[in-house]
């Protein structure tokens, strides 16, 4: 292509597919949801592109109604490979057995049981 001043420009490539958009389209071959009050929580097992599992977590919430009455949805995603899921899952299983001890920790004892220690 020729500019109005004799220069010539380069035909602008097409953009590449967002490498994003084709991690959410991976057929999901097991999958999982927790809700809990306004959030769900989507656990799906998907194939890569070499056909390895990987895990997607998807924290889906609801923020607002839309003037036609529709929910607009926050999504938050993490995207977890077979190299990480060890040190994962080390890493929540201390973090929820932390989490687990300090909430024993910090609730107080029902009233009955103070009785019954005598």
């Amino acid at each position: 292509m020729i500019s109005l001043f004799g220069r010539q420009h380069k035909e602008p490539a097409p953009a590449p597919a967002p490498y994003r958009e084709e991690r959410e389209d991976r057929e999901i071959v097991f999958s999982k949801s927790v809700k809990a009050g306004k959030r769900v929580y989507y656990l799906d097992v998907k194939r890569d592109r070499k056909d390895d599992l990987f895990l997607s977590i998807t924290e889906s919430k609801r923020k607002a109604v839309t003037d036609d009455g529709q929910f607009v949805l926050e999504k938050h995603k993490i995207f977890l490979y077979k190299e990480d899921f060890d040190k994962f899952e080390e890493a929540l299983k201390e973090v929820l057995g932390y989490m687990r001890a300090s909430m024993t920790q910090a609730e107080p004892a029902p009233a009955g049981d103070a009785a019954d220690a005598e």
